[in-house]
């Protein structure tokens, strides 16, 4: 009853919480932030009693079911890996909303902002915990409502034509998954997803589950809605690239296809070349850039294939890379965006060919931003490196050496962009003044950076515990 009591409290706290946000407007400003952060902390700090209880239980899983209607029971499932992406995800999204205290305190609309991302950090657990279809579903679509608000925040024209963009490419998706979803109740006759494993899956079904998926996760053809979320605050586009949406496909990827469903064969060919040749081509794309946000918008395009790839080889060690990927990927990309934020900040530009020489102005941004950067390119000991080169390496193990070159390559590439991102904006001729962000901006970039290098230091503990967790999902259709 208590891991339950627990389970439920990490769903519903954010999104219930969040509906008494504008409530607490109505208090005071400094009332709402206050409670906004008390509800991303709590949010953040029950997933590690969950944690406590999988490492300590006989089972390799915990299963509460709530009837609601027959057949649409809401069935929560924890196990090492639903925990494991709910701690990196509350985790970053509790230092987003420390962040946005200062970020946005001059912009109109805070009670909506700060309800919809809490939400979103909400929308995000009851996915991951989901152990039904339908509710997985449900949660898939309140993450998108959450995302077209907070995109189009600033309420510019253009800013909601953009907004309404990621919103429809996303709830297309979303609609032709649930087709494929209806398809599989229709042989099994239930949405309990841990009454499915080993079930056989149509052609059809898992084509119309990727759709969803990969338009969710900026997927190449689907991707191109993220780098115009870039219109965003710097906050949300942190929110959608390391710590909620584009991290909503990657899961489902991994919980319905290593832990539910086998792939048949010909989709075993598709989906790696499709998930390289997305990466290749964003970060071809993001070479040419000049918008410091649609770079690493491009970037997260990119990376996204690598966690993909990782789940798809079904390897202990690429399934364990992918999972730490998320993590990773979630602490540097954060930063970066972060980063931005206090550029844009600081200087009121975006443009890296109307920047340079920022370094002197703005030290620990810089420095923030550089460890970042190597995260996310893999220079050891940074936790990129490790994460990326398991990836790799299970690619090797599943038979695929030419996928595995192609991710070298979209690393090659990511270098190159990234180290010119950060020569365009800190290194060179200083061609526009600039200012740190207030103390607790650059406090939790700080922390995103050092982070990013401890979690390679430390690479055991969270490698160990990735491990466990690709295990326990694989275990599922063995």
């Amino acid at each position: 009853m208590e891991t339950s009591f627990f389970a439920l409290g990490t769903v519903f706290v954010p999104i219930l919480g969040s509906l008494t946000i504008p409530l607490a407007g109505l208090v005071s400003k400094s009332f709402r932030n206050f409670w906004a952060v008390v509800l991303a902390v709590v949010t953040f700090i029950l997933p590690l009693f969950l944690m406590r209880d999988v490492l300590q239980a006989s089972t390799d899983k915990f299963i509460f079911y709530y009837p609601t209607i027959p057949n649409f029971d809401f069935i929560l499932l924890i196990d090492s890996f639903s925990v494991f992406v709910s701690l990196v995800s509350s985790f970053i999204g509790a230092l987003i909303v420390l962040y946005s205290i200062d970020y946005i305190s001059h912009n109109e609309n805070q009670n909506e902002y700060y309800m919809m991302v809490v939400m979103f950090i909400g929308s995000m657990m009851g996915l991951v915990f989901s152990g039904s279809l339908i509710f997985m579903y449900l949660f898939w679509e309140i993450a998108a409502i959450c995302s077209w608000r907070l995109i189009g925040f600033y309420r510019h024209p253009l800013h909601i034509v953009k907004a309404d963009k990621s919103f429809l490419i996303t709830f297309f998706g979303a609609v032709v998954m649930l087709f494929g979803f209806i398809q599989i109740y229709d042989c099994t006759h239930t949405f309990n997803i841990t009454m499915m494993q080993n079930v056989p899956v149509s052609s059809l079904a898992i084509f119309l589950i990727l759709i969803g998926m990969f338009s969710k996760s900026a997927t190449f053809p689907l991707h191109t809605w993220l780098p115009d979320a870039g219109v965003a605050p710097s906050t949300v586009t942190s929110l959608l690239h390391a710590a909620v949406l584009v991290k909503i496909g990657v899961y489902a990827y991994a919980r319905l296809f290593c832990y539910t469903f086998n792939i048949p064969g010909e989709w075993n060919i598709a989906i790696p070349v499709l998930v390289m040749f997305s990466s290749l081509v964003s970060a071809g794309a993001a070479l040419v850039e000049y918008d410091i946000k649609r770079i690493l918008a491009l970037s997260t395009v990119s990376q996204i294939g690598y966690i993909f790839l990782g789940f798809w080889t079904k390897t202990i060690i690429g399934v364990a890379g992918g999972a730490l990927f998320i993590l990773m990927h979630g602490l540097a990309k954060a930063g970066l965006f972060l980063c931005a934020g206090i550029i844009e900040h600081g200087t009121g530009k975006r443009d890296i060919r109307e920047l340079g020489g920022l370094f002197k102005s703005m030290p620990f941004t810089a420095i923030s931003f550089l460890a970042c950067i190597l995260s996310v390119i893999g220079i050891p000991p940074f936790g990129g490196f490790f994460s990326k080169f398991m990836v790799i390496s299970g690619t090797v193990e599943a038979g695929r050496p030419g996928i595995a070159f192609m991710g070298l390559m979209v690393a090659v590439m990511t270098a190159i962009y990234l180290f010119r991102l950060f020569h365009g904006v800190f290194a060179g001729e200083n061609k526009t003044y600039g200012h740190e962000g207030s103390k607790l901006m650059v406090a939790i970039v700080l922390i995103l950076a050092i982070l990013s290098l401890l979690c390679g230091v430390f690479i055991g503990i969270f490698g160990s515990f990735a491990e466990i967790s690709a295990c326990q999902l694989l275990r599922g259709i063995r």
